[in-house]
């Protein structure tokens, strides 16, 4: 059973949410500007709270990148209230999280039916990226680096892709005032999701965690600053049309090289600049591949990519040009499958 509802969760009636077990499973994005109040305060007045599934470790705790559960959490409960703010890209932890409740309700014979608080897409509906070639880890889905679904879009795709018959209600994202009042990058989506730009640098930004240099993380910008101490920034790298590259220092609380002077760069974004964030940092990849051997082309990052196309231009092996018309199908793909999903009037689009 799949419903989408227009009136905000506390207003649902449905008995579950009234009367039954609530478990509610949540980041700090789920706190209500119109009350302020956050979700469960919702079923701590009703007396019907018994569970709670939060990130392990305190608000902005570069630790605090997941929430940890297993399947035997989900007995005995007859609802679980999911409130997270997806960043629009597939490595995203708590969506991942979130894709992994669903796999485990969708084994059980019996269990919570499950409702999905949405919330506006930060990222927006840009699609960039391929879809995986592999059959991707459990609990990631086979979508564009670059997704331009919510959370529950997304879940609806999910839930169609695993086969899954219980019940799943979506409450739009623009049924309660928070989506009109608080730009969706306001509360910080995760501890490395600081501010305007980190998530549409995250496409792109994120592969560097599966490299020798460093994304920023333990600053206060990460994924728009890149480095490592091995690094020379007396040359500057390639960038697109509206994008500069600032070479600049850092050293990070956080992740590789913590405590140590990186060089490196900032990336900035003039005013108005489209930045496809996957295409730019492969270009990087490369441009640091042919000037330093100890950037390496890992197999964890190939991994992360899944697309061997994409591999053979790390590689050295095929031109930018190849690449870039490569992604350009891709997305084009991506956007055709993603409709079949789409809860809003607003669809997802490639950039020009």
């Amino acid at each position: 059973m799949f419903s989408f509802r227009t009136t905000p969760i506390a207003d649902q009636p449905d008995r579950t949410l009234l009367e039954g077990r609530v478990a509610c499973f949540c980041t700090p994005n789920c706190w209500d500007s119109a009350t302020q109040t956050y979700l469960y305060d919702i079923f701590r007045r009703r007396g019907n709270l018994v569970r709670l599934f939060t990130p392990s470790g305190a608000e902005l705790d570069p630790a605090a990148g997941h929430i940890d559960f297993g399947a035997g959490d989900l007995e005995g409960l007859d609802a679980v209230v999911v409130e997270i703010q997806d960043v629009g890209s597939r490595y995203f932890g708590y969506t991942r999280d979130v894709l992994r409740l669903l796999s485990f309700r969708a084994r059980m014979e019996e269990g919570p039916s499950v409702y999905i608080v949405d919330h506006i897409n930060p990222a927006g509906r840009v699609v960039e990226g391929t879809i995986p070639v592999l059959e991707p880890d459990s609990w990631t889905p086979r979508v564009a680096h670059r997704h331009g679904l919510t959370l529950a879009e997304l879940c609806n795709l999910w839930y169609g892709e695993i086969g899954a018959q219980f019940p799943l209600h979506i409450i739009s994202a623009l049924a309660a005032g928070v989506g009109k009042d608080l730009l969706p990058w306001t509360i910080p989506p995760a501890p490395d999701m600081p501010g305007l730009f980190s998530c549409d640098m995250y496409s792109g930004g994120a592969l560097w965690i599966a490299t020798s240099i460093s994304a920023g993380l333990g600053t206060s910008r990460p994924y728009e600053y890149i480095g490592a101490p091995f690094l020379s920034n007396s040359s500057i790298p390639p960038s697109p049309q509206g994008v500069l590259m600032r070479p600049c220092s850092f050293t990070p609380s956080a992740g590789k090289y913590v405590g140590q002077v990186c060089n490196g760069y900032q990336i900035i974004l003039l005013p108005g600049a489209q930045y496809h964030s996957l295409l730019h940092t492969l270009q990087l990849m490369r441009w640091f591949a042919d000037r330093d051997s100890r950037f390496e082309i890992t197999q964890e990052l190939l991994d992360r990519i899944d697309d061997p196309v994409i591999s053979e231009y790390l590689y050295g092996r095929i031109t930018f040009d190849i690449v870039q018309e490569h992604v350009k199908l891709e997305e084009q793909k991506w956007i055709r499958k993603a409709k079949r999903y789409v809860l809003y009037e607003d669809l997802p689009y490639r950039m020009k």
